[in-house]
């Protein structure tokens, strides 16, 4: 049995498109990154095992190629989203709770948009459904649009580049590749790293800032 749901499972899903497999990872990472209904997406695990596919040759496009789709998309994506919550945004916001759609997502992304500020933007991309709604929040904040193109571009480049590189190194590794389904799930543990790393810094910021009475 397997470790995650087949629909799930990165794995299976690129393993089922055939031919077209690189255009429908795009739309898949576009959608996570920009389209509120692709939060439930598995864009960090879809990364890795895109970047595997590559080493083994399941991927036949050139890895350059596969780097500079999967990064505009996902730019691409957190444009869209930015002008979803500009336009739309406080109006959609403002329903109550559906099966797809929570608050609780928006409020928990306020959240971390308002404590970490702009870098939020880079940090987001590597924590699952915060770097979906993210990007309409800058957009309803009416974010400086210059700011969050500059920092959408960032990111998109560190989470693209360094989970399908990783994907591509580890995925020749014997062991790795044997047990991928838990790899993946690694991944995603993972993936909040980033966000626990800026946790205790804020901490010790603070705690440093304490003795000084500011």
């Amino acid at each position: 049995m397997g470790l995650l749901p087949s629909w799930l499972d990165a794995e299976v899903i690129l393993n089922s498109l055939g031919p077209w497999l690189l255009p429908i990872l795009c739309l898949i990472i576009f959608a996570e990154c920009g389209l509120l209904l692709g939060f439930f997406l598995p864009g960090d695990s879809l990364l890795f095992t895109a970047g595997l596919f590559a080493a083994t040759g399941k991927l036949s496009a050139p890895m350059w190629a596969v780097l500079v789709l999967l990064t505009v998309c996902a730019f691409l994506g957190n444009v869209v989203g930015y002008y979803i919550g500009y336009k739309v945004g406080p109006a959609l916001f403002s329903k109550p709770d559906s099966k797809l759609f929570k608050r609780e997502h928006v409020v928990k992304t306020h959240e971390f948009f308002d404590k970490y500020g702009p870098r939020a933007i880079v940090l987001a991309r590597f924590v699952p459904i915060v770097r979906t709604f993210i990007t309409a929040v800058a957009g309803v904040g009416r974010m400086d649009r210059k700011k969050f193109f500059t920092y959408s571009a960032i990111g998109a480049v560190l989470w693209v580049c360094g989970v399908t590189v990783l994907g591509y190194f580890l995925g020749q590794v014997e062991f790795i590749h044997k047990n991928l389904e838990a790899m993946l799930v690694v991944i995603v543990l993972v993936s909040v790293l980033p966000i626990v790393i800026e946790f205790v810094r804020a901490r010790r910021e603070r705690r440093s800032a304490g003795p000084s009475g500011r």
